[in-house]
């Protein structure tokens, strides 16, 4: 019988987490202060994070170590699996040979735990009594409740209000693990208030949402903000998954050629793909490593690099960011944890020394591919992840056609069993072909009086 499954033991799960800042050529430009335009320090950070996450945010060491209590709950569900994908190699009828790294199986049903559980630790550890924190399509908010529900935290939820109201299930399990959850934009903020004004039906965003928990955390002495993704201290924890992956590959006796994962804000792409990249810059590899965003909110694909806000209200400081603009509204797709303005700022700069790749597919395209790998392997994936398996099946047709046997690796970041009603509008004809025109992003961008950054 071949071997599908490649699997560690929990003596295995990784001791410390990779920084690939300390061996990037090119190092990220600082954020700046949005009134001064200089580059801020630790210290403007404090408000929203515990200092342990602003050092890891900025440091430079290459390896960050783990803390035990860490350590010893990511063993409730990793080391997680890696498959060969046997079922949907044959269904493509390719030369090539298809891995994927399966982060379903953490308690909440996604890669997201990965930094929840750190980020709830690091602010257990200073005290914090609540954590204010947004979520698109609802697997970042169930991660972060699952993770303060553990170290007795608070935890309140602004969820996207398109997700909100496609999703109810998801915002059963934040309750069931004791979070407030609340449709974004609400009337609890000057910021959610402000968009309601403008569009009392507006569908929400993740830059919206994180408005509104950054104003809630500002506020209160004993409130801190979590974000799921885009910071680097939070591509820094999802680097367990390409580590781990490195391992099992090695244990298939394989390594891959080409690494492919979603891309919303940048922490599930930089999770697998990071680790491989070391390989690449340390020993010379030349594994390809490719992101895959909708064509909806193409930001890597079509998007500026230049400083703007993280978030709509423009709260955060600016970062230098691939970006669509922080007014930007992303068309109402279900892959909720892909609508976001922006790309993670360590992405940013590897795009731009062309150290990555990126590609967009449509909205039809990605539920196809997602479509194809259930019937083939078994496993409903996450809207969000068939982003992914839709780059993985393209190239997959290219080996074929080119009559080459090339190692594809992707991240099946989560399963989309709470995300049957994006199916079900598969089924009934009910979702488009969406792509955005150049107008509509040059008009986005034309409102940006942020700061340029020269070629």
């Amino acid at each position: 019988m071949k071997t599908r499954k490649f699997t560690l033991s929990e003596q295995e799960i990784p001791e410390n987490w990779y920084n690939i800042v300390a061996d990037m050529p090119n190092k990220p430009l600082p954020p700046l202060n949005p009134a001064t335009l200089e580059p801020i320090g630790p210290e403007a950070l404090a408000p929203l994070f515990p200092m342990a996450l602003i050092e890891q945010e900025v440091s430079t060491d290459k390896w960050i170590p783990i803390p035990d209590e860490v350590r010893n709950i990511y063993s409730l569900w990793r080391p997680t699996p890696l498959y060969r994908a046997y079922g949907l190699e044959k269904a493509l009828d390719t030369p090539a040979k298809i891995y994927y790294k399966y982060e379903g199986v953490s308690p909440s049903g996604s890669h997201k735990p990965n930094t929840a559980v750190p980020q709830a630790y690091y602010n257990k550890m200073e005290g914090v009594k609540r954590i204010t924190t947004e979520t698109g399509a609802g697997q970042w908010g169930s991660a972060l409740s699952f993770a303060c529900q553990h170290f007795g935290i608070d935890c309140d939820v602004y969820m996207v209000k398109l997700s909100y109201h496609h999703k109810p299930y998801r915002k059963s399990m934040m309750n069931a693990w004791g979070a407030n959850v609340f449709a974004s934009p609400t009337n609890l903020t000057e910021a959610g208030r402000k968009i309601l004004a403008e569009n009392p039906d507006s569908p929400g965003s993740l830059g919206i949402a994180i408005s509104e928990a950054v104003e809630m955390a500002a506020q209160r002495e004993d409130t801190k903000y979590a974000l799921g993704s885009v910071l680097n201290h939070v591509k820094l924890h999802q680097t367990i998954i390409g580590q781990e992956a490195i391992k099992q590959m090695e244990k298939a006796g394989d390594m891959p050629d080409i690494v492919v994962a979603p891309f919303g804000g940048g922490s599930n792409f930089a999770g697998l793909a990071f680790p491989f990249l070391r390989l690449n810059m340390e020993e010379g590899k030349k594994i390809r490593c490719i992101a895959s965003e909708p064509t909806s909110c193409p930001k890597l694909t079509r998007g500026v690099f230049r400083y703007d806000f993280g978030d709509t209200g423009g709260m955060t400081p600016l970062l230098p960011m691939y970006t669509l603009g922080h007014d930007f509204v992303p068309a109402p797709i279900h892959a909720g944890g892909l609508r976001y303005h922006g790309a993670g700022v360590i992405v940013s700069q590897l795009l731009k020394d062309n150290l990555i790749e990126a590609v967009a597919h449509d909205n039809l395209e990605v539920f196809d591919a997602g479509v194809l790998f259930a019937r083939s392997e078994g496993i409903i994936p996450a809207p969000e992840a068939t982003h992914g398996i839709a780059t993985v099946v393209a190239e997959a047709k290219k080996c074929k056609e080119e009559g080459v046997s090339k190692t594809i690796l992707f991240n099946l970041c989560g399963h989309g069993n709470f995300d049957m009603k994006a199916y079900d509008d598969y089924f009934e004809g009910n979702i488009v072909r969406h792509e955005l025109t150049q107008e509509e992003i040059n008009k986005s961008i034309a409102k940006l009086n942020t700061p340029e950054i020269p070629l």
